[in-house]
């Protein structure tokens, strides 16, 4: 690795720290609403019960999150995303389990 890349990659970590000890705010935030929830088990074309088993969480979680009740957090969360921008990946995962 080269001088350049090692100090890009250390402030891009360093300003990380920052932002998860809440010295500096994060450039952009991704936030996942209770209407993104349902749109995005319906793209995919699946029941919340088989949603709820992909995601790996109860279908009373899966409903606390599509009724407002609750926000999806940590790896579900991420999962979403990833669910939201490329739902193929995800219906590739299904179609290999």
């Amino acid at each position: 690795m080269n001088n350049d890349t090692f100090t890009e990659l250390l402030s891009s970590v360093q300003e990380g720290a920052d932002i998860l000890r809440g010295r500096r705010p994060p450039s952009r935030e991704f936030d996942i609403t209770f209407q993104d929830v349902k749109a995005i088990r319906e793209r995919l074309g699946l029941s919340q019960r088989q949603f709820a088993a992909l995601m790996g969480v109860s279908i009373d979680t899966l409903q606390n999150w599509e009724q407002n009740r609750r926000k999806p957090r940590g790896a579900a969360r991420t999962l979403l995303l990833i669910a939201a921008k490329h739902p193929e990946t995800i219906l590739d995962i299904l179609k290999t389990a």
